[in-house]
């Protein structure tokens, strides 16, 4: 049983207390939140002792892992006291919002011995598993197109609820890097890396941010497949669109809409065919945080809390790696890049 600290009072770290209430082999003893009523009201609710300073928690023996949940443009300080104190650590998308700053991050961690590991819960489903194992297994055939959607909305009082969103520094950018980083990141995970990529971004419908809510992308891949990002916060829907990444070979397509299937559809039938389409088919399901960050539901943070656990016992490294969980950072870095220099062309393979 590993013991958990959580450091961070908001609703992402209230998704982490109830993911670690109901995960094996971990639990939540402790958590550090800033403001003294936030605090009491997180105690509270979650039965945990909680410190109103940083260090206080850090000092905590008992705790083995800190998960950290905080603005994004502060987890390098978080993790640099942490590791520091010898915890192991989780920390929310993103690791940080430059790639240099997560290199920071991932040196400190291996420095110090201990565990960087990072929150990408859409990778812990059972429709991803199973169609990053026909990508493996070669279904798709050469595979032709690979897109990321993230048409999403939020209104202009999501970015006034707090001074740090919608800026560079602490946000790290906009509907790209908050809410479309995780599309991104399984675009990545199962099309292959990206070779190149062209942009454009923009910001169109909120006022007082710094940050982009509408952007697009091309890329070419290192396989020689094309593909699209979009992603944004300006697409009004009454219950929300989907995230949807688009698969799609010369063999076969699969179009993932969050953590189901709307279309899986090979020219070849395999074992697996006939339970995905009775068990992980689209049939009404609510879209997941699209028009509301807190409908988000915790299972995917559950199991990638266990694989933390379950990567500690067993002595391998975790799913998502700080060198995995970097990826995504540099591909949205790259396409600010391309923005900034009106659609240049920017080379990952470098």
């Amino acid at each position: 049983m590993k013991n958990f600290g959580i450091i961070g009072g908001g609703s992402i770290a209230n998704l982490h207390a109830d993911a670690i209430r109901d995960m094996k082999g971990g639990q939540l003893i402790a958590a550090f939140v800033r403001n003294p009523e936030r605090a009491k009201i997180f105690a509270e609710k979650h039965g945990c002792e909680v410190y109103i300073k940083e260090e206080e928690l850090l000092e905590d023996d008992r705790i083995d892992i800190v998960v950290i949940a905080t603005a994004s443009g502060v987890h390098l300080e978080s993790t640099i006291l942490a590791a520091k104190a010898g915890k192991h650590i989780i920390c929310e998308k993103p690791l940080e919002v430059t790639p240099a700053r997560v290199e920071q991050m991932i040196e400190v961690c291996e420095k110090q011995g201990v565990m960087l590991a990072g929150i990408f819960n859409r990778r812990f489903t059972p429709a991803v598993d199973y169609l990053k194992s026909a990508i493996e297994r070669g279904r798709f055939g050469r595979l032709t197109l690979c897109d990321a959607y993230v048409k999403w909305y939020r209104d202009q009082a999501y970015y006034d609820s707090g001074a740090w969103r919608g800026t560079w520094e602490l946000d790290g950018g906009g509907a790209l890097m908050n809410q479309s980083i995780h599309s991104i990141d399984l675009l990545n995970y199962l099309a292959g890396d990206i070779k190149r990529l062209s942009a454009s971004t923009t910001t169109l419908t909120h006022k007082n941010i710094e940050v982009e809510d509408t952007a697009v992308a091309i890329l070419e891949f290192e396989h020689g497949g094309r593909g699209v990002i979009e992603g944004s916060t300006s697409c009004w829907s009454a219950e929300g669109l989907p995230a949807e990444i688009h698969i799609s070979g010369e063999e076969g397509s699969v179009f993932l809409r969050d953590e189901v299937f709307r279309v899986w559809d090979f020219a070849e039938e395999a074992e697996e065919d006939a339970y995905i389409r009775e068990n992980l088919m689209y049939s009404g399901e609510a879209a997941q945080g699209a028009n509301d960050p807190k409908a988000i539901n915790y299972m995917g943070h559950l199991r990638n809390f266990e694989d933390v656990v379950e990567a500690l016992e067993s002595g391998r490294p975790p799913k998502v790696t700080g060198a995995e969980g970097i990826k995504a950072i540099k591909i949205i870095d790259a396409i600010y890049q391309s923005s900034r220099n009106r659609g240049q062309w920017i080379d990952l393979a470098k």
